[in-house]
């Protein structure tokens, strides 16, 4: 989390962060950020459950939510699309990749207005 922090505040946006499910809800759901980074791996709730939380809250249903996770056997990145993420990063994060996709989901004309939950 503080890499991806690190990287993501370099290049110019705000993070929060979370490190249950439960609280990444609840941090969607008061903040409305642009991007959520979403470990689908959580100590409480899994990062499915979460999305599908956030999907079902008008407030939260079209924050676009990205599924990072360790998980990178073949038929993982179309199974977490079919359940709704809008995009999948794979562990080990390639530095580059994970900002060129926070900028394809996030609005570039502002970079420190900008903000991500994971």
């Amino acid at each position: 989390m503080k890499l991806f922090r690190d990287v993501l505040a370099a290049t110019g946006y705000r993070t929060l962060e979370a490190t249950t499910g439960e609280q990444a809800f609840e941090l969607a759901f008061e903040h409305g950020p642009d991007l959520v980074l979403m470990d689908i791996q959580l100590p409480d709730i899994d990062g499915v459950e979460v999305l599908r939380r956030l999907r079902a809250h008008e407030r939260t249903a079209s924050i676009s939510v990205l599924a990072l996770t360790a998980q990178a056997m073949h038929g993982d990145r179309e199974h977490f699309l079919a359940a709704g993420f809008d995009g999948y990063i794979s562990k080990p994060v390639d530095v580059v990749e994970l900002i060129g996709t926070v900028r394809e989901h996030c609005d570039e004309t502002l970079p420190t207005t900008r903000s991500s939950t994971r």
